[in-house]
């Protein structure tokens, strides 16, 4: 069975995971998926992941991050998808909670965090908003 919008339901299976207080999960692997987990990691809403080469196209394993038995991980919310997508100019980069969260935005430099965008002046597909 082939996943229509695999973004979203990698975005899903995190979102579960962190209610259902699992300590790990696994998703399958994507180059896009690979430089959200990227961005998660650096901004500190997971402690690791990891690519796991079970079957021809991998599995990412994600270790989910815990403060105080509260996740680092409110909120999570797929923004532009297959059947509307949502484009954002270099003046116009979100801020997510006023800087507490984070906007996920793919460029033509890559996939980067709205900090990064903002510091290089590009816009682009603006893929999920996490805090």
């Amino acid at each position: 069975m082939s996943i229509s919008d695999p973004i979203a339901n990698a975005l899903t299976n995190i979102r579960n995971a962190v209610h259902a207080r699992k300590e790990t999960l696994d998703i399958p692997a994507s180059n896009l998926t690979g430089k959200l987990l990227e961005i998660f990691k650096s901004d500190g809403y997971i402690e690791d992941f990891r690519l796991m080469k079970n079957t021809n196209q991998g599995t990412f394993k994600i270790y989910l991050k815990y403060i105080n038995k509260a996740s680092a991980i409110i909120g999570l919310k797929r923004i532009s998808r297959p059947g509307l997508r949502v484009y954002v100019d270099k003046t116009k980069v979100p801020h997510v909670l006023n800087g507490l969260g984070t906007a996920v935005i793919s460029t033509s430099k890559g996939v980067l965090s709205d900090r990064e965008a903002r510091k290089l002046n590009i816009g682009g597909e603006l893929v999920c908003y996490i805090w």
